[in-house]
């Protein structure tokens, strides 16, 4: 059941001995690197419906100077922004896509902030399915465009109450006849079967590894539910014994996931309090205010001894630049929340040095480039005078040239 018991969550399960005997994990490494190599852990009935863009394949990238910049040893970046429309949400919505096709739908709908609202506009004109896409008023225009261009009806959604005002239109227009596939599990549990396929790929490209910890940015907590069926799918299988602990991340301007976490709520829809506001951070894309697959995402804490971390706009930002930086990886705010929850864990005592660390880096900063814009300033302006530039170098970068 969900929250007020008016609305239930199917949970998609395996058969998981057959599959045991049907593939074998050397198998599994000889395919071709994307999401659809798991093609015999995923729901949809035949490759015929299948609806792809070339989704995950992306790298696991050893962060070495991030690593010893914050004295740790053994730290990976997960890159999501390689993805077709720049985040985790293609995985997502190539699985919904394609089950949208399989039932025969046309029209879809989704509530988002603009991640998987532009990838399910880029499945469904790969597909043919025309989309409806309600996202908050604040959303970055850099998400909106790509939605417009994908041929997506959009609208911008004033939120002004605690509640979510992209759900409640979106339920509406379920009601008559459209395809629901937001990202979350209550309204669409094919979605978070994608995501699912980001542990695949980490455990691979560990060498069959686990890491030990791994920290996932956190809105309506389907991203971490997924991660977590992913780590099941192949204990159950047998293909690897054990779980990394899962790390939530959530903004301090919207945290109602991690606080029910410090509070211990059990894992019921119904024990999960909403926040009592809209949603006040530059993570724009972590701002559910009622985390949807809540439940089976403190399960996924309590059960692999994982935890919440609460993060600010500023930890945010300057985790944003600390992955610029030292790895050349450009991350939106909500892409970037895994490594400032990282940075805080370490201060706090959560972290071992030697332990060996997974961040999902979910976005691409292309998403949100007002934002990003904002925490960088603007470059000088000069003539190309060799006595002026050396001016501005020291004015604008503090830079003594000779």
């Amino acid at each position: 059941m969900c929250r007020n018991g008016d609305l239930g969550r199917l949970d998609i399960y395996y058969d998981y001995e057959a599959l045991s005997r049907a593939v074998d994990r050397s198998e599994i490494s000889s395919r071709e690197f994307y999401m659809w190599r798991y093609a015999e852990f995923l729901p949809v009935p035949s490759r015929e419906y299948v609806v792809s863009l070339m989704e995950g394949g992306t790298p696991l990238i050893r962060a070495s100077r991030l690593a010893e910049k914050l004295g740790l040893k053994n730290l990976y970046i997960k890159d999501e922004t390689r993805n077709p429309t720049g985040s985790f949400k293609d995985r997502s919505m190539s699985v919904s896509v394609s089950m949208a096709k399989y039932f025969g739908f046309k029209r879809a709908v989704t509530a988002s902030s603009g991640n998987a609202a532009a990838a399910l506009a880029a499945y469904g004109a790969r597909a043919g399915i025309e989309v409806y896409a309600f996202v908050p008023d604040f959303a970055g225009y850099g998400k909106i465009a790509q939605l417009l261009l994908y041929g997506a009806k959009v609208f911008r959604v004033r939120w002004i109450e605690s509640e979510d005002p992209t759900v409640k239109i979106m339920r509406i227009l379920v009601e008559h006849g459209f395809y629901p596939s937001p990202s979350f599990g209550p309204f669409n549990p094919y979605q978070i079967e994608g995501s699912k396929t980001i542990s695949y790929e980490v455990i691979e490209q560990l060498g069959w590894s686990i890491p030990d910890h791994l920290f996932v940015p956190t809105g309506s907590a389907s991203l971490l539910t997924g991660v977590y069926r992913g780590f099941y799918d192949w204990n159950a299988v047998g293909w690897i014994d054990g779980y990394p602990k899962l790390v939530a991340i959530q903004p301090e301007g919207n945290y109602p996931f991690v606080r029910a976490w410090l509070e211990r709520v059990p894992p019921d829809p119904d024990a999960i309090r909403p926040w009592e506001k809209p949603p006040e951070t530059i993570a724009t894309g972590l701002e559910d205010t009622y985390p949807w697959d809540g439940d089976y995402g403190l399960y996924a804490l309590y059960e692999t001894n994982g935890y919440g971390i609460v993060v600010s706009d500023n930890e945010i930002l300057e985790a944003v630049k600390l992955l610029a930086r030292y790895e050349g990886v450009f991350a939106e705010p909500s892409g970037a929340a895994g490594l400032a929850g990282l940075v805080k864990a370490f201060e706090q005592g959560y972290v071992d040095r030697s332990d060996t660390i997974v961040v999902l880096v979910t976005g691409h900063g292309l998403k949100d480039p007002e934002v990003i814009a904002k925490s960088v300033g603007e470059p000088p302006v000069i003539n190309p005078d060799v006595e002026e530039f050396k001016v501005k170098a020291y004015e604008h970068y503090k830079l003594r040239l000779e």
